[in-house]
Order: C-alpha cells, then sequence, then structure tokens
C-alpha cells in the first residue's frame, strides 16, 4: 500500500509539473481576461490616447474570446471597476443608483450593486477611436452582417497596417458575396498603403485600372506625390522630372527660398526692408558714408545699403542681384514620396487609365442631366406649342398656368397629408384648374384679339401680372412646400460619378406619358383630326362643318391643362412662388421657337437642344449660370437667322401660309 501510495503521488506531482511547463488552453481559458485587465489596471483608469495602446493590445493580444467583449463594453461605457478589489466587470445600469453586473469570463450575472461603490469607465473619443480599431480584427468574422459592415467602415475611417493580415485572413471565411466583394476591395486598398512587397502592391495597383471609384483614387493620388528641392546633380530617390522656376510647379520666390535655404544662395532683403535699415544707420547725415541728400534714387540707395552690408551692418546684399539671376542656373527636381519608381510608374499608368473612365462617366452623367432639363422644358413648352401652333396666338400668361398647377399641387397636400396620394389626386386637378381657366381666358380675352397680335401680346401680359398679384395676395409671397412621396427621395448612382435623382426620373417619365397623350388625342381622336385642319387651313376647315372657335377654345385649354401638369411635376423640386412660371417661359418660348412652331416633334427637338445647350455652358463655365443663359440666348438668335421656321418646320397657318 505505502508503495502504491508514493506511485499515486509521484504521477500526480508529474501532471502538476507537465501543466505549469506547457500550459495549454485550458489553462489560459481558466486564467480568463481579468488577469490580463490587473495587469495593465494603471493605464486603463488613467485612459489617456498616449499610453492606453499597451492596455489595448495586451487585450486583444490575449487571444481570449472574452476580449471582444471587454473592449465593446469599454467602448460603449458599459465598464465598471469595482471599488473595493478594482476588477472589473460588464454593467447595465438598473436606475440612477444601481448596476447590474456580469462577469467578463463566465457571462454570469453577479447581481446588483449600489452605484457607488462602482467606477463607471468612460473613455474620450481619441480612446474610444483606438479601441474601435482593435475590435476591428474581431469584427471582420463576428457571425453578425451589421458588425462586419461596421469593421469595413471603421477601416476606411482610419485604416492601419495591422488592419492588412486581418482582412486577409477573414476574407476566406466570409459567406456574404457582398461583404466579401467589399473586403477583397479593402484588401487591395490595404495592400497598396501597407504592404511591404513591391510586387503585391504593383499587382493591387494595377488591378484598380478603369475604376472610377473615391477611394481607387484617394489610395493611389498620395503614391504621385512630391516635394521639391534644390540640387546641382539629380539626387538620389524616386525622382518624377525636373523643374524650371517660373513654371506653374515652381515660382521663382519659391526656387530661390529653396537654394537660401541649401546654402546656394543668399537672402535678398526687399525694397522696404534695405529702407529701414538705412533709416536705422543715419550718422550725422550719412548713411554708409553717401550723403542723404543724395539717397534720391534707388541705385544709390542700393550702394549705400552695400556700403553697410560690406560693414557687416546689413545682412549682405549686391545691388543688381534679383531672384532670377540667383536661380537662372539652379536646377530644381520634383522627388516622389514613393521611393519605389516601380509603384510610381504603376500609379501613373492606373490613374490616366482612371482619368479616361472618369471623363466618359462626366460626359454620361452631363447627358442625362441635359436629358432631365429637356423634359422638364418639354412639359413646360409643349401647351405653349399647342395654343402657340393651332391659334398663333402668343401667351405671355403661359407661364402663370404652370404656376397654378404648382399651387393646386400644394394645395392638395395640405387637404391630403399623404404625399403619394395627393400627387396622384393632384396631377388631374391641375389639368382641370387650368383648363377651365384656359378656357375662360380664352371666351373672354382671347377670342377678340385674333389676327392682332400685339394687343394679344399685350393683353395676355397683363393677365400675367394679375395671376401673379393674386397668387401673392392668396398665398403670400413666402415660398410653398410641394413635398415629393418618399420613394422618390434620393438618387439613381451608376457610380461615384454618375446619378440622377429619382424626382428628375419621375418627370422624365412623365413627359414621355404625355408626349404619348398627345400623339394619341391628334392622330386618334376626333379633336385632334379637327385641330390639325384648323391648323393646316381654318377656312376650310371651317367650310368642312368644323367650328375653328369650338377648336380654338378646347386647344388653348388642352394646352393651359398640360401646363398646369407641369407646374405639379417642377414644383416637386422647385420653389413654389407667384414667380415660379416666370423661370420657364422663356425657355418655353425658345423651345417652341427653335423647334418649330405647331409641331410636337419640333418642340421635343427644341427642348433637347436647348437642354443640351444650356448643360453644355453650365459645364464650360460652372461659376456664371447667368452666362449660360446669355450664351444659349445668342446661339438661338443666330440660328434663328439661317432656320427662321426652327428644327421641323410645319406648314399651314402657324407657319405663315
Amino acid at each position: 500500500m505505502p508503495t502504491r501510495s508514493r506511485i499515486v503521488s509521484l504521477l500526480a506531482c508529474l501532471a502538476l509539473a507537465c501543466l505549469a511547463l506547457f500550459p495549454g488552453p485550458l489553462a489560459a481559458e481558466e486564467s480568463g481576461i481579468q488577469p490580463v485587465l490587473q495587469a495593465h489596471r494603471a493605464l486603463i483608469e488613467k485612459a489617456s490616447r498616449r499610453t492606453v495602446a499597451k492596455a489595448i493590445d495586451a487585450i486583444v493580444g490575449s487571444g481570449l474570446p472574452q476580449a471582444q467583449t471587454v473592449l465593446e463594453s469599454w467602448q460603449a461605457k458599459e465598464m465598471y471597476q469595482r471599488q473595493s478589489d478594482g476588477l472589473f466587470f460588464r454593467g447595465k445600469e438598473i436606475d440612477r443608483n444601481s448596476v447590474e453586473l456580469f462577469d467578463f469570463d463566465s457571462g454570469s450575472d453577479l447581481g446588483a450593486m449600489s452605484g457607488a461603490d462602482l467606477k463607471q469607465l468612460k473613455p474620450n473619443s481619441g480612446v474610444r477611436g483606438l479601441i474601435g480599431a482593435a475590435l476591428v480584427r474581431f469584427q471582420l468574422t463576428d457571425p453578425d452582417p451589421a458588425k462586419r459592415h461596421e469593421a469595413l467602415d471603421a477601416i476606411t475611417r482610419d485604416a492601419e497596417p495591422s488592419h492588412l493580415e486581418a482582412l486577409a485572413a477573414s476574407i476566406a471565411g466570409e459567406t456574404d458575396a457582398a461583404i466579401k466583394a467589399a473586403k477583397e476591395r479593402m484588401l487591395r486598398l490595404l495592400t497598396i498603403r501597407f504592404s511591404s512587397a513591391e510586387n503585391e502592391r504593383v499587382a493591387a495597383i494595377r488591378s484598380f485600372k478603369g475604376d472610377i471609384g473615391v477611394d481607387a483614387r484617394a489610395a493611389l493620388n498620395p503614391l504621385l506625390a512630391t516635394k521639391v528641392m534644390f540640387s546641382a546633380a539629380p539626387p538620389s530617390g524616386n525622382i518624377a522630372h525636373e523643374l524650371s522656376p517660373g513654371s506653374a510647379e515652381l515660382s521663382v520666390h519659391d526656387a530661390h527660398a529653396l537654394m537660401v535655404a541649401a546654402g546656394a544662395a543668399t537672402a535678398i532683403p526687399t525694397i522696404d526692408e534695405r529702407k529701414a535699415a538705412l533709416i536705422a544707420h543715419i550718422d550725422g547725415g550719412r548713411v554708409g558714408g553717401v550723403p542723404i541728400g543724395q539717397l534720391n534714387t534707388q541705385a544709390a540707395r542700393d550702394r549705400a545699403y552695400a556700403a553697410l552690408a560690406r560693414d557687416g551692418l546689413v545682412p549682405p546684399f549686391t545691388p543688381g542681384e534679383d531672384a532670377e539671376t540667383a536661380v537662372k542656373n539652379g536646377r530644381f527636381w520634383a522627388i516622389y514620396d514613393e521611393p519605389s519608381a516601380v509603384v510610381t510608374s504603376a500609379a501613373a499608368t492606373t490613374l490616366a487609365s482612371i482619368s479616361t473612365s472618369v471623363g466618359l462617366n462626366q460626359a454620361l452623367d452631363l447627358t442625362l442631366d441635359a436629358l432631365s432639363l429637356a423634359s422638364i422644358y418639354f412639359l413646360a413648352a409643349i401647351g405653349l406649342a399647342i395654343t402657340f401652333g393651332v391659334m398663333g396666338v402668343i401667351n405671355m400668361a403661359h407661364g402663370e398656368f404652370i404656376m397654378m398647377g404648382a399651387y393646386t399641387g400644394y394645395v392638395v397636400q395640405q387637404i391630403v397629408p399623404d404625399y403619394t396620394l395627393s400627387i396622384i389626386l393632384a396631377i388631374p386637378l391641375a389639368f382641370a384648374v387650368t383648363f377651365s381657366a384656359g378656357v375662360a381666358m380664352e371666351r373672354l380675352v382671347i377670342r377678340w384679339l385674333y389676327h392682332r397680335p400685339l394687343e394679344t401680346l399685350l393683353a395676355t401680359f397683363g393677365i400675367s401680372i394679375a395671376l401673379q398679384q393674386l397668387a401673392k395676395n392668396i398665398f403670400g409671397t413666402q415660398a410653398r412646400p410641394l413635398t415629393a412621396p418618399g420613394w422618390l427621395d434620393g438618387a439613381w448612382e451608376l457610380n461615384d460619378v454618375v446619378g440622377i435623382s429619382y424626382i428628375r426620373i419621375a418627370i422624365f417619365v412623365l413627359a414621355l406619358v404625355f408626349l404619348a397623350i398627345y400623339l394619341w388625342i391628334m392622330n386618334r381622336t376626333r379633336l385632334g383630326l379637327e385641330t390639325r385642319a384648323v391648323t393646316q387651313n381654318p377656312k376650310m376647315a371651317g367650310s368642312m362643318g368644323i367650328n375653328p372657335d369650338r377648336v380654338n377654345m378646347l386647344t388653348f385649354g388642352l394646352g393651359s391643362g398640360i401646363a398646369g401638369i407641369a407646374g405639379v411635376a417642377i414644383g416637386l423640386f422647385a420653389k413654389v412662388t407667384s414667380e415660379l412660371g416666370q423661370d420657364y417661359i422663356v425657355q418655353s418660348f425658345m423651345t417652341v421657337v427653335v423647334g418649330g412652331v405647331g409641331n410636337v416633334w419640333g418642340t421635343l427637338a427644341g427642348a433637347t437642344l436647348i437642354g443640351f445647350l444650356q448643360k453644355g455652358i453650365e459645364w464650360l463655365n460652372p461659376s456664371n449660370t447667368l452666362a449660360a443663359q446669355t450664351y444659349m440666348i445668342v446661339f438661338i438668335i443666330i440660328f434663328i437667322q439661317f432656320r427662321p421656321r426652327g428644327i421641323i418646320a410645319l406648314k399651314g397657318r402657324a407657319a405663315g401660309d
């Protein structure tokens, strides 16, 4: 028995010795995260951005699964320290006086404790940033996709070299295709910035050829950053090119300053500095041996200053010397901050391809903007094209029908708070209101002024002013909101360059819809047949039993009604005021005249031409939109000199036949 007992004791001792010599995962788990926290207790309690990194690195380096919980609790200000023994816990505040504690290692609920016996750790924003950077490596593999997205966002905001390895390790186990693609892209971006392997960096750079993402350009542009230096011979380093003083990249002043800093030239005192030095060294009516009375020229003053410089009384100066002369024989170099020539060459090639892609996409974006503007002009002008083309009436109040439609939409939204439903109701109601107003205007005023264009213009201009004042009396001078439905918020973005708002897309679709409706009315209905007949030959149409007065009335009402619908559409992105119509009346007339009076296809062509022309001029001169309007009017004046009947000329009364 004693022998067996000694053998058992000996084996137990050997087992304990093995555990002591070779601590495995089990030993690490039993020790837990608390000893790590206690070892860096002072740093955690102080939580200074300059010193806390060591504690954070120790928590992460422990390799314990509890490390993530500790960092998340600390970052969220949910970590508490017990005053009695200094231990750390995760806490959940129950009320102002008590906190429920949870053990970091076991996760067990330790019950409530008085807040007076606890110290809440509240890291500042700088410390929270360091914690967030450390959490990234855990969050990259977190089961929650939202956490993995947060990790990528954190890397985007503040990338570190340590993220490169963690990101690469997380890609293989990623199950979400979108997140995996984002991780792979981020890995290439981090490789460009932080990898020590030149071939890996070059491969990552070349992978972004033609990529117009802002993040790609942000990673590549710093690789081509340069600094300028003076050197008589080509310096060591990655030379970009040699610079000439006085060029756009290097001014004469800056070149001379570089030579002075290198000790290759002396600083040249300015005229004011030399003048102050002369005044300070007046001695017995002389300066540098020159009588004051003789210092009436700059050359004399320079000789006096040079004499003072020879005596060591002022900084050295040679008369006739200037910065241009000093830098004439100097050599100046632009040196890449990036030491690898292979990397900068690859970056330059890739950025050149990106610039080409950006240019093409900017052209596409400009095209979409021009089409959007053309659709707005088409909607605003189609009603005017109908009335002007069929009746030959210059209706200066057309813009006010647009304004009436926008205010109709505003009134409907005050009654029906659902924005989608209110817009659906506002479109036909705006048509009805402005159709009625157009018919009333035609019956009361226009019908008495046929074939009298000057009187018609003056009368409609007076009506325009009256309608504006009426709108001010009813709605006031303050802009009224016409809110778009929520599903029209935002924009359709193809990439980082090309995008167009959903409201503009909706207006473009609405313009196409009304083009189709107009074509159906004109080609498939009796009103359209009668309108075309009156347009071509009103006397012949009258002899065939068509009432031209009735056709004129309905046509004028139709054009006014479409203007009201255009007002609803325009009011979704423009300010609804009494002057709303005035912003579009000029463009509407230009659209009709350029396209061809009375022809809907001409109106469409005119709106497209003016939309592209205006956007093109604004692109060439983006800081002055008024200049774009002026140039556009000048172009149209020149255009109608060569094609007075517009792009698509119409035969009949509207064409002057």
